[in-house]
């Protein structure tokens, strides 16, 4: 939904963990989104990496969540258009909170409140 903000398709590949750019172009698909979880001995582990302008010269001196074959992007590089993080986390926010139907407070306002919600 965020990558479609910015005008670019991005997707599921099935058997492939993130989030692509391209999703239905076979090997052509290009990874923007990595996101994992992990539970171990009662413990969750998560973790969320979205490329916004991000220097991809780095991802050719690994083999990003294991798997080869295929490319990596950016927002700015796929929308062809300045991408700011401010602008970005609003939108996240936004899509998150609709999915999942909870709404953000501010901090100051967590310690006097009893329902669930996250704070940014």
């Amino acid at each position: 939904m965020t990558c479609a903000d910015w005008g670019v398709k991005a997707g599921r590949i099935d058997g492939l963990t993130g989030v692509w750019v391209d999703p239905e172009a076979g090997m052509g698909a290009r990874k923007i989104c990595a996101m994992g979880v992990k539970c171990s001995r009662w413990v969750t582990m998560h973790g969320f990496a979205f490329n916004l302008k991000t220097d991809l010269d780095f991802f050719r001196l690994i083999v990003p969540c294991g798997i080869t074959g295929r490319g990596v992007t950016t927002l700015e590089r796929e929308s062809d258009r300045p991408v700011e993080m401010a602008d970005v986390k609003t939108a996240l926010l936004r899509h998150f909170m609709n999915l999942f139907a909870f709404r953000l407070l501010p901090e100051d306002t967590l310690e006097h409140s009893n329902q669930n919600t996250i704070s940014s």
